[in-house]
This record gives structure tokens, sequence and C-alpha cells, in this order.
């Protein structure tokens, strides 16, 4: 199947949040967009990189949606149909939670073949600037990567899965969920099992907090970390090269 039209449908992974992060294909899509659809975990300075198309915010939060899918699918089939360079812009990469799958099933309904860029994946992001080794040979030896909620707004049965192993677990989405999935996770950790949270992670208004399952619930309330949230699961959490332990280390001194 081939393009029939003469626009261009570019989906573009952001990073995860902090503007540098961004790969230098990203920007220059970003730069010769007609017009860019963002999500509400792109950060806005990286529409200073385009100053002559239009910007069309679709995020969606908990509970609130700015445009339905539906929607933005048919906004963005109706841009490349006008004959536009058009940009959708998520955060962090475009295969993770993104939902990309289905708007490039629904633009090639149209003719229209999307290009993807990749981006910083917002968990791996996240965890190398918090330099948590999500895996180290010998010790930390696999990553599960799950959402925190499925569609019916329930945790992921994955959850219990990833309980049981002995992975580096990351949870997105999550923490709307804290207590039920720390329960999950006790069912098959000792109390004393690390977990640790980053809420807006890479970026100047960046909250973390760290604990194990027995105390994490009353931490995060202690601290007022909340969505957008990370959480990572695990010995990782506790490993010493971690920044948060360095931090402790120092502060302590």
């Amino acid at each position: 199947m081939h393009n029939k039209t003469n626009g261009i449908l570019t989906i573009v992974g952001a990073g995860p949040g902090d503007p540098e992060l961004i790969t230098l294909k990203a920007i220059r899509a970003i730069e010769q967009a007609d017009v860019i659809l963002y999500d509400a975990l792109v950060n806005p300075v990286l529409l200073k990189h385009n100053t002559l198309g239009k910007h069309y915010f679709v995020g969606k939060r908990k509970g609130e949606h700015s445009f339905k899918q539906s929607e933005i699918n048919t906004m963005l089939v109706d841009f490349v149909l006008e004959g536009k360079n058009v940009v959708r812009l998520k955060g962090g990469d475009v295969s993770v939670f993104a939902r990309a799958a289905e708007e490039i099933a629904h633009a090639e309904r149209f003719g229209i073949i999307a290009t993807l860029i990749p981006g910083i994946s917002s968990f791996a992001g996240i965890a190398a600037t918090h330099r948590i080794p999500l895996t180290r040979r010998c010790q930390y030896e696999s990553i599960w990567v799950t959402t925190g909620y499925t569609c019916d707004g329930k945790p992921s049965e994955d959850i219990a899965h990833a309980a049981q192993s002995s992975a580096t677990v990351v949870i997105l989405m999550g923490i709307t969920h804290l207590e039920e999935i720390v329960s999950i996770f006790s069912t098959h950790k000792s109390a004393d099992y690390p977990i640790g949270i980053v809420q807006n992670g890479t970026l100047p208004n960046e909250k973390w907090v760290t604990g194990t399952l027995s105390t994490i619930v009353s931490r995060v309330i202690e601290e007022g970390v909340s969505n957008p949230a990370t959480i990572f699961v695990g010995p990782a959490v506790n490993d010493p090269t971690t920044l948060w332990n360095v931090q402790k280390e120092i502060q302590y001194a």
C-alpha cells in the first residue's frame, strides 16, 4: 500500500521529559512539521523548534481527555489528506504504551503509511537519570515493564506474575493503584522488599521517594508524590550506585 496523498505522517518519541533527551532525527521532524499533535507528557519547550506550524494539544490524563483517541485518529488523517506534514509527538518512546499502533492502523485505512521515530522510553530515561541499574550482571538479570492499570481501570494481571519473578519490575501509570500493587507484591515478597517511585522524572520539578513494601504508601503520602509517576520494584532500587543512595551517603557523612 502506498501513500495516496502528498501529506506525511510521522510519529515521534519525545523522550522522558527533559527537552535535551530527544534525538536529532526527532528534532528535525518537529522543525519541518506543518502540524504537531502533542501529548500531555511532552515537554512544551520542544514546540519552540517549530515556529511556523500549528500545534494542537491532544493530551490525556487520568479522567481528563482533551480529545478521544478516535478524534485524534481522525485529525491525523484529515491533516495528512490536506497535504500537511504532520507530526504526532508522544512522550517517551512511540512503542511503549503510546497507542501508536491504533493511529498507524487507522491511517493505513486511508493509504497513509506512517514513519516512526523512536524516543528514550520514560522508564529507561528515568532509571538512567537516577542511576538505577535495571539490570546488573549476575544479580538483576531481567526487566519487567507493565502498565499500572488496564482498559477497565483495574490493576494489570501481569503485576501478579511480575511479583513472582526476580526481575526488576517497572510499573507505569500505577500510583493511583499503589495500595493494590503493594498488596499484590506482598503476597510474594517480604515486607522489606525495596520500592522507589519517581514523579515528573528528568524534569526540574521531579520528586522521588524510596521505601519498602511495608512503608512506601505512607512515604508517598508524606512526600506528596503523585501522577505522573514511575514505580520501580526490586533490589535494583537499593543498589549502591543509585543517585538516591549516593545522596543519602553525602547527607549523613
